[in-house]
């Protein structure tokens, strides 16, 4: 008998044809999460020309490929959310890509694009567990550096759609470092992950 996720110990696991279920199950129970996107908004333009059920099908076959990379975090046997992650080639779609462009040196080894976590599974530590569950893969897979696109709240009031590459908060308690900004409040952090 499952536990009640809201007591679990959370657990890491990786986004794979095992885990598609417990992936879409959250993702559907929460309207295809950010508006269909089904964590493709990264992958491909998404919006405009683009149904909820083609990113949904999309994604779907990336995860049987092993073409797209998610660390879910568990309470039981459900899923509470997650943390996308991938290299450059895999995520090419970037947030202010202008300004991203404008002083880029060289692209990362590896991107963390986007961060959910469902409705009333909020402020239980889903998004640290998700960045470790990441980190930790990223390790594993030979490391590298790591950006993200974190924003900067500033103590303002933000809805969770502005969220959703994860809070400055998240990113620099695991030891990532400001580099640029790359809109008013949405930064480029980095981080050198070890092989491991």
């Amino acid at each position: 008998m499952a536990g009640d996720s809201s007591t679990d110990p959370l657990v890491v696991r990786l986004l794979d044809a095992d885990t598609w279920p417990a992936f879409a199950r959250l993702v559907e129970a929460n309207g295809g999460v950010w508006g269909g996107c089904w964590c493709m908004g990264f992958h491909v333009k998404v919006g405009k020309g683009r149904t909820s059920q083609q990113n949904r099908a999309e994604k779907e076959q990336r995860v049987r490929e092993g073409s797209t990379h998610a660390a879910l975090v568990f309470g039981g046997d459900e899923c509470l959310g997650w943390c996308q992650f991938g290299s450059s080639a895999e995520l090419p779609e970037i947030k202010s890509r202008r300004r991203y462009e404008k002083d880029l040196v060289a692209l990362p080894d590896w991107r963390i694009t986007c961060f959910f976590t469902g409705k009333g599974l909020r402020k239980r530590g889903v998004a640290h567990a998700a960045l470790s569950g990441a980190l930790a893969e990223i390790a594993r897979q030979g490391g590298g550096t790591v950006e993200g696109y974190p924003e900067e709240t500033d103590g303002r009031a933000v809805s969770g759609s502005f969220l959703h590459t994860g809070p400055m908060a998240v990113f620099e308690n695991h030891g990532f470092t400001r580099t640029r900004p790359i809109s008013p409040h949405r930064w480029v952090v980095t981080l050198a992950v070890a092989s491991g």
